[in-house]
């Protein structure tokens, strides 16, 4: 962790602040790494460089329960959960074998549709990360305040259809929204692709988000963001059409990430339509794992199911007062196979067993089995199925091995008893000072 976080901060300029960080890529002589970044606001925040580095390892592993933490990075193109909350599934499938399954939004937010199980935590992805890095805890809620701040769009159909979403989840969920607040001075938020094809963007004016967020700091427990990100028209069409990276993904990422890092509040972002023009594309019979965009009109609903329960960011301290979770009570990690940030650094670091699976491709082009993983805390499978049965055996204590056949021999090494090896020691020695003497003598 200190190389990795040694190496970035000599390359940023002073006034940048690392928010999001991945190894895209790894050769035999080099690590490619992709750094998102907050420039020139950090210092108001008091928040040191290296804060996303920050790190703590835990004591040891609570076993009094079985926490998994369920991982899919936002904008890698994964086959699983890349799309449009199309790793729900997978979420409901290994809380089974859980007693809480801690994911974030890219996993469940499916536009209108957030099928979080019900023994889920929606934890933003910097807070899962610290988590995972040891400096803070986590502490269940029966629910948040929540404001939701949008854009005052040109088209107020989009206004009002971000107010009624927030009015539906009032009257549906119980959900405690105190106010949604109407920006007029926006953000201008963009999106694109890094040289690895990840999809990551950029944020001016971000300040004018924060002025909101300071002016309003008593009335909130958790953010929802929904506001216009740039992304070419066409690109609505294509990416519904074809097979290509969820455009808008990465830079909502760096968005909820900043948003967390500075204020410590659960946030979650959805993107708002640019234009009404999109809302009547004729795209037909959409890719499954797409369809929910295909029928929104906010993409909202499902952050603001995510943050109602979103669980409070505590000190580490404090978890055993309130029954929290830090990173001891963490069991597994599950990831893509490939994937190399900072979640798989600090398991490596904590000795969290690490489950990576195959079938789950991305753009991602790490070996794993390069890293330096404590002996039996990585198992790479070949899918989900696989990846419960694994999760299974670390709950039940039974070594995968031993399920697997064929079954090898038990490896036996014969230990040299004490007076023996100081014969061996006193032999080698005599032999050494002999060559000495006749090596002295020839010269």
């Amino acid at each position: 962790m200190k190389y990795v976080s040694d190496s970035v901060l000599r390359l940023l300029p002073e006034n940048e602040l690392p928010v999001r960080f991945a190894v895209t890529k790894t050769d035999e002589s080099q690590h490619y790494c992709e750094i998102g970044v907050l420039s020139n606001l950090a210092q108001s925040f008091g928040k040191p460089r290296d804060y996303i580095f920050n790190f703590e390892r835990r004591a040891f592993e609570n076993t009094n329960q079985f926490n998994a933490v369920l991982l899919v990075p936002t904008g890698i193109g994964a086959e699983i959960g890349g799309h449009a909350g199309d790793a729900g599934p997978v979420a409901r499938l290994l809380a089974g074998v859980c007693d809480h399954l801690i994911t974030h939004p890219n996993v469940v937010n499916a536009s209108d549709i957030n099928e979080l199980p019900e023994n889920g935590l929606y934890v933003e992805g910097s807070i899962l990360t610290r988590l995972l890095m040891g400096t803070i805890g986590l502490q269940k809620v029966r629910s948040n305040r929540v404001i939701l701040i949008i854009d005052k769009h040109k088209d107020k159909f989009f206004d009002e259809a971000a107010v009624n979403a927030a009015s539906a989840a009032r009257a549906t969920l119980g959900f405690n929204c105190p106010l949604v607040i109407k920006m007029g001075e926006t953000i201008d938020t963009k999106a694109f692709y890094t040289r690895s094809g990840r999809a990551v963007g950029k944020v001016d004016y971000f300040e004018r988000l924060l002025d909101v967020l300071e002016r309003y700091r008593n009335d909130y427990d958790a953010v929802a963001l929904s506001t216009i990100i740039g992304v070419p028209l066409e690109s609505h069409e294509r990416y519904l059409l074809e097979d290509i990276i969820n455009p808008w993904g990465g830079v909502e990422a760096m968005l909820s990430h900043a948003v967390s890092l500075l204020y410590d509040v659960p946030s979650a972002h959805a993107p708002m339509l640019e234009a009404r023009e999109l809302l009547y594309l004729d795209a037909g019979e959409v890719d499954p794992r797409k369809a929910a965009e295909a029928v929104s009109a906010t993409f909202l609903h499902c952050v603001l199911k995510g943050l109602h329960k979103s669980p409070r960011i505590i000190p580490t301290s404090m978890t055993d007062q309130v029954g929290g979770i830090s990173a001891r009570d963490i069991s597994c990690l599950v990831i893509p196979y490939g994937c190399v940030g900072l979640p798989t650094l600090a398991a490596i670091e904590q000795g969290i067993p690490v489950i990576a699976v195959k079938e789950n491709k991305n753009r991602m082009q790490n070996k794993l089995e390069s890293l330096p993983f404590e002996n039996r805390k990585l198992f790479v499978v070949n899918n989900y199925l696989e990846a419960v049965g694994v999760m299974q055996a670390l709950k039940a204590g039974v070594s995968v091995e031993s399920v697997r056949r064929p079954l090898q021999y038990t490896n036996v090494q014969e230990e040299v008893g004490r007076d023996k090896c100081e014969k061996e020691r006193q032999t080698s020695e005599r032999t050494a000072m002999i060559l000495d003497e006749d090596h002295a003598s020839v010269l």
